[in-house]
């Protein structure tokens, strides 16, 4: 019997697979992985340029009383830059409150306090000013004036005596941009503009008085 090259061939090499479903479901799986990868680049990043990060914070027992040490992480938007480099001031205000729990009523509140720091430009001799309370400092830039705000020398919060000594106390802490200060035309923008928010979350944690 007489073979042709056809038939050899057949002999040896399988058939190619006339069901494609496999091939569909894999070439449909890549196509909504790019999909959601081109997605994920696009989309904005969860408002993480208006955000303020408490990256630490702790409480200090000392002669005077209790000081607040903190840091924070943060970075100014693009209308927030330009509001500096135009003589806008910008405000950044900390609050921290001690509560005690009470189980038969409402927390008590034992200490409530605030403090805000300034940033400002001076365009005439382009240096940048970092202010609040006593304390008053000129930087050549503004990422060396932001580096204070950020990193803030130690704050007394509680006198000695305040507190009670033995006594665990609830702490909150928060630290932003206060709007509250903005000069009143800006302030209407501010408060309707998502780009003029700057804040963090609530920061909890326990001290026990010293």
């Amino acid at each position: 019997m007489r073979y042709s090259k056809k038939m050899r061939l057949e002999r040896f090499v399988e058939p190619f697979p006339t069901d494609t479903t496999g091939t569909l479901v894999t070439t449909r799986l890549f196509r909504l992985l790019a999909l959601l990868l081109m997605l994920a680049c696009t989309m904005p990043r969860a408002h993480a340029a208006d955000m303020v990060e408490i990256t630490r914070a702790y409480i200090e027992s000392g002669e005077e009383g209790y000081k607040l040490a903190a840091t924070y992480s943060f970075e100014l938007n693009h209308d927030l830059d330009d509001a500096v480099q135009h003589g806008v001031p910008l405000y950044f205000t900390t609050e921290i409150e001690l509560s005690r729990p009470r189980w038969y009523w409402f927390d008590e509140k034992a200490i409530v306090a605030r403090q805000t720091s300034k940033l400002s430009y001076n365009v005439l001799t382009r240096q940048y000013h970092v202010s609040g309370g006593a304390l008053q400092q000129s930087f050549p830039t503004l990422d060396d004036a932001l580096f204070l705000i950020r990193r803030p020398s130690r704050w007394l919060v509680a006198r000695r005596g305040e507190l009670k000594v033995g006594q665990t106390y609830n702490v909150t802490l928060r630290m932003g941009m206060d709007r509250d200060y903005l000069p009143k035309p800006i302030q209407v923008n501010a408060f309707n503009n998502s780009d003029w928010r700057l804040a963090s979350n609530k920061k909890t944690f326990l001290y026990t008085a010293e």
